[in-house]
């Protein structure tokens, strides 16, 4: 599995959920969280463009930062899934966006969730870590 930051942006721009993948996201003493969240969120104004020219759902690599790339999903609500990574695996990711929709549209049947609530299902969680071994 290679190195992965998973981010959930609302459509205000808010994170509602994170997770890290891989053998840094174990290793304690190497932080850098804070600069997979400006990576992701200096992102958001490319996947804003790209969405005028396209009608699809996946945007592939959408911006890169040194070894890091960045890849997105957007959902017909406005809903962005974000994935930092430094591996190319194109399939793969598509496959992970897709499975963490369903996971995420079955969250969202919950009648008190928000849109731009945040996701705090340890369910949830779990399975998007299950889906990540097994894609990413």
């Amino acid at each position: 599995m290679s190195n992965c930051y998973f981010v959930i942006v609302g459509t205000k721009d808010n994170p509602l959920y994170e997770a890290e993948f891989g053998p840094l996201a174990k290793d304690a003493k190497n932080d850098n969280r804070h600069l997979h969240q400006f990576i992701v969120h200096s992102s958001l104004d490319i996947v804003d463009e790209l969405l005028w020219g396209t009608q699809s759902k996946y945007l592939k690599i959408v911006d890169k930062f040194n070894e890091w790339n960045v890849s997105a999903y957007v959902l017909p609500s406005g809903i962005r899934f974000m994935l930092l990574h430094d591996t190319m695996n194109t399939d793969g990711i598509k496959h992970f966006f897709q499975e963490c929709h369903e996971l995420y549209i079955k969250v969202l049947l919950n009648p008190f969730m928000d849109v731009n609530g945040i996701v705090s299902s340890g369910l949830f969680d779990q399975r998007v870590k299950v889906h990540a071994r097994k894609w990413l």
